[in-house]
This record gives C-alpha cells, structure tokens and sequence, in this order.
C-alpha cells in the first residue's frame, strides 16, 4: 500500500540527483504572548549579563558545537547526502584572570581606607582630650574668679590690721600727754595712708580746683571774687578706688557775685 503523498505540480523521481529531499516546513505552534515576552526578556537579561562578564574577564570563547550532532531525519525514498566532515574544534582557553591593574587598584583603596579609619580615629581622640582640657580649663578658671571674688580685699585687709594693733595699743596705754597722744595719732594715721596706696584706694581733695559732677557733690553755692564753679571749701574728702570713684567729695561752689 502506497503512502499518501501531497500533490505536487512535477512529478518526483528519486533519481533525479538535483532533486535532493527537502524538509517539510511544519508551522510553529502558536505560543502565549505573555510567555514569549518574558522569553525575550530573559534572553536579553543573559546577553546583557555576558557582555559585562566578557568585559571585565576577557574576551569569552564559544563553545564549538558537538562534531556528532545527528542531522535532520529524511523523507522515506529520498537520498541522503554524505554526511561532511566537521571542521577541528578549536582548543578551549580559559577563562581570563582579573586583571593586575584592577587588584593592584583594589588593594590600593583598602589601604587608604584602612588609613582614612586610623586617622579619624586619632581626630577623634585628639577631639575628645582637646574637649576635656576646655572643660577643666573652664573649671578651673570659675574657681580662680571665685576666689578673687571672696579673698579679693586679702591685701588690703593684710595692710590696715596694723593700724588696728596701733589704735588698740594708744587706748591701752595711760597716763599719755597730748602731745605723746598726737604723736601716736600721726604715726597710725601714716599707716592708714599707707594700706589705703597698697589697695590702689586715692584720696580726692579738690580745693581750689575747678568743679566736677561726676567727682564732687555740691552742698552749697557762695558769692566770691574767684572764678565761677570753683571748689571754694571741702566739707568732706573723696576717695577713688583704680579710679572709679567710691565716695564723691562734699564741697562748697563759687558764683558770680
């Protein structure tokens, strides 16, 4: 029984040498278009992923196709060709090895950054000391204002105590005359005059002087022959501490008669 054949427009002998079997063209099945998106996806994903492994490594070798691949089955009754000879795969190279400029580089930035971490662990450290030497240099210094401001009146204090042993030993003694009275006066006043210089503590006594408001207090203004606004009489001294008046002195003005 003959196979069933399709019909042909020209007749098919299989001597015919110029007529060598061809395969039948089979139409592919129809495939999902989700499928073969993602397909298409994924086979450009692997390109893209041996481009840059074939950068970095190298130049990459394609493997040869195996000489023993079987060709296409052929029609029944047709004539198979010879099967030809397959050229010698050529040899497989390895892969490339890294370059040595890019470990060299590699190892270079670990280096530094191993030194970049050693050097801001000794800021920060230097940092740490710097700041604990302000706060104890802060310290210190509120303490030291603190003692000038309770042991400020020490030195003076240290000169006016002899004054003190002075008056003290004058009312101890008995049976002084006045002269030897005055005498003693003089000398504790003298010591007094004394502590006042040490302690920068200045006397003000304007007589005569032209009149100043930020030093002298006027009690009472009188008609004279000498120039207005002039210290005419002091009722009572000033004293200035560094300059800065603590005490102004009471005096008397002139006026134009």
């Amino acid at each position: 029984m003959q196979p069933h054949r399709p019909a042909s427009p020209e007749s098919f002998h299989p001597s015919d040498p110029s007529r060598a079997a061809e395969p039948v063209k089979t139409e592919p099945p129809a495939q999902n278009p989700d499928l073969a998106s993602v397909l298409k996806d994924a086979e450009a994903r692997l390109a893209e992923a041996e481009k840059r492994i074939s950068s970095s490594t190298g130049p990459r070798d394609e493997p040869p196709e195996p000489a023993d691949k079987e060709p296409p089955p052929a029609e029944a009754g047709a004539q198979t060709a010879p099967p030809a000879e397959s050229p010698a795969a050529p040899p497989v190279e390895p892969p490339a090895k890294p370059d040595a400029d890019l470990v060299a580089m590699l190892k270079d930035v670990e280096a530094r950054l191993a030194e970049t971490e050693k050097r801001a662990a000794e800021q920060y450290d230097a940092c740490l000391r710097a700041k604990a030497e302000t706060e104890n240099t802060r310290r210190r210094a509120q303490e030291d204002v603190a003692k000038a401001s309770k042991f400020a009146a020490e030195k003076f204090a240290a000169a006016i105590l002899p004054v003190k042993d002075s008056l003290e030993a004058a009312l101890a003694t008995e049976g002084q005359t006045p002269e030897k009275l005055r005498e003693g006066v003089e000398l504790t006043l003298k010591q007094l005059t004394t502590a006042f210089e040490s302690a920068n503590l200045t006397e003000e006594n304007p007589l005569g002087q032209k009149f100043d408001p930020n030093k002298h207090e006027a009690i009472g203004v009188t008609e004279s022959e000498a120039e207005p606004n002039t210290v005419i009489h002091v009722l009572q001294k000033g004293y200035l501490l560094n300059g800065r008046v603590i005490r102004a002195a009471m005096v008397m003005v002139t006026k134009a008669p």
